[in-house]
């Protein structure tokens, strides 16, 4: 009996363990919307090149760097390849927009963008 009690017990916290992981992965997976100036995860918050803020997250991105959002003092990388997305970032260079997306860390995968008004 005493095996039998305790095989019951091992599986009731293997049982609790794994819903507990789910939980914790679907609670991250929750869309979020973030409100923030559109630049670059290369420049963040400072552009320093001598250009128009927009001019130089346009060029940043054009050499390769991710789109960013700038929230406050936290600058969260854009994960996207959707085209559309990238061209409403791309026109809204340094301007305010709404992104609403899934945070993981300092990156946001994008689910949608639209400009604030």
């Amino acid at each position: 009996m005493s095996s039998l009690r305790m095989l019951r017990g091992l599986m009731a916290t293997v049982v609790l363990s794994a819903g507990l992981a789910i939980v914790s992965t679907v609670a991250a997976a929750t869309l979020q919307t973030f409100t923030g100036k559109v630049s670059d995860a290369m420049c963040g918050a400072k552009h320093t090149e001598g250009l128009a803020p927009a001019a130089c997250v346009r060029a940043c991105v054009k050499k390769g760097a991710k789109y960013a959002l700038v929230v406050g003092d936290k600058v969260y990388t854009l994960d996207t390849s959707d085209q559309a997305t990238l061209d409403t970032l791309n026109k809204l260079a340094w301007e305010q927009a709404k992104v609403t997306g899934t945070a993981d860390g300092a990156t946001i995968s994008v689910k949608s963008v639209t400009a604030t008004k």
